[in-house]
């Protein structure tokens, strides 16, 4: 990877859609996802391989990735567990993601098993993903700050990332999953992950709750982070953080780091007509807090 260009990865199909009000049909969540292609987003999360009746939103995973053959973006869907593995690996799915939590309380009321059982529980499946030559990566969720915990120390964060790596994930996504966390203490945890793993395997997933999203971002940047989530139109929200307005907004992120110089790659003016689309089809998306400026800017 280049150190002055940055990977996007759009979550704003899964990460975003899944806690909308509304529920997208398929051919609805398929046209936003093209649209994104046609940006030239180079990563997106498609969905997730979980159960329609906990999250009706993602149901219909496998025939979106169908419907995605022969794309020039990366795709990936959210895994929760062996089960998860098996209905990706059959849809063709290239990147998968696990989630454990740093927050034992977050694993316990999230998905009903202590932080210990998770690892196990992921620790097996990409002991499976290496044997079959699956490309399998892992989120480190509360990285920062836990909603019934509070203050999430490094060392739970150091000790969770290095078992996942050492079990064979090939990517792990620090992320702020209620959006608590501030620009210092983002750089201070980046930079001592960056100096413990490859940097090139970490990426860094905000949230804007707080309305310090992308000042996160950029504190992840001065400590060497080059990749990022985001969510196109700011999509999204924590049913653990009331008041939480969804992801750091890629058409957001973008202009930012493009004005600093970094590349990405993504067409900018394709990129407000798909924060459009994600408006019109949820009725609840904002768009990026500088999506006025930018449709100025790029589309006069």
């Amino acid at each position: 990877m280049a150190v002055d260009h940055i990977t996007i990865n759009d979550v704003g199909p899964r990460d975003g859609l899944q806690n909308q009000p509304k529920l997208l049909s398929k051919e609805q969540r398929l046209s936003l996802i093209t649209a994104l292609v046609d940006a030239k987003v180079p990563e997106i999360e498609v969905g997730a391989f979980v159960s329609p009746k906990a999250v009706p939103a993602m149901a219909g995973t496998a025939e979106l990735f169908a419907g995605l053959a022969n794309s020039t973006s990366l795709f990936s869907a959210l895994i929760p567990n062996m089960k998860g593995f098996e209905l990706a690996m059959s849809a063709q799915v290239p990147v998968m993601s696990l989630v454990v939590a740093a927050s034992n309380t977050m694993n316990l009321k999230n998905i009903r098993m202590s932080t210990e059982d998770s690892l196990r529980v992921s620790k097996d499946v990409l002991n499976v993903a290496r044997e079959q030559g699956a490309n399998v990566q892992a989120y480190v969720a509360t990285a920062w700050a836990c909603p019934f915990e509070g203050k999430i120390s490094a060392d739970s964060v150091f000790s969770v990332t290095e078992q996942l790596l050492q079990a064979g994930a090939s990517h792990i996504v620090i992320a702020d999953t209620i959006g608590a966390a501030n620009p210092l203490e983002v750089n201070q945890l980046m930079e001592a992950m960056a100096s413990r793993f490859d940097f090139a395997q970490l990426s860094c997933h905000f949230h804007d709750t707080r309305a310090m999203g992308l000042a996160n971002v950029y504190a992840a940047i001065t400590a060497g982070i080059r990749k990022f989530d985001a969510s196109i139109a700011g999509l999204g929200g924590c049913p653990f953080a009331p008041g939480a307005s969804g992801n750091v907004a890629t058409e957001d992120v973008v202009m930012m780091v493009e004005q600093m110089g970094f590349s990405t790659g993504i067409d900018m003016a394709l990129l407000v007509k798909a924060a459009d689309l994600a408006i019109k089809l949820t009725g609840t998306a904002k768009g990026g807090n500088a999506k006025p400026w930018i449709e100025n800017y790029y589309l006069n």
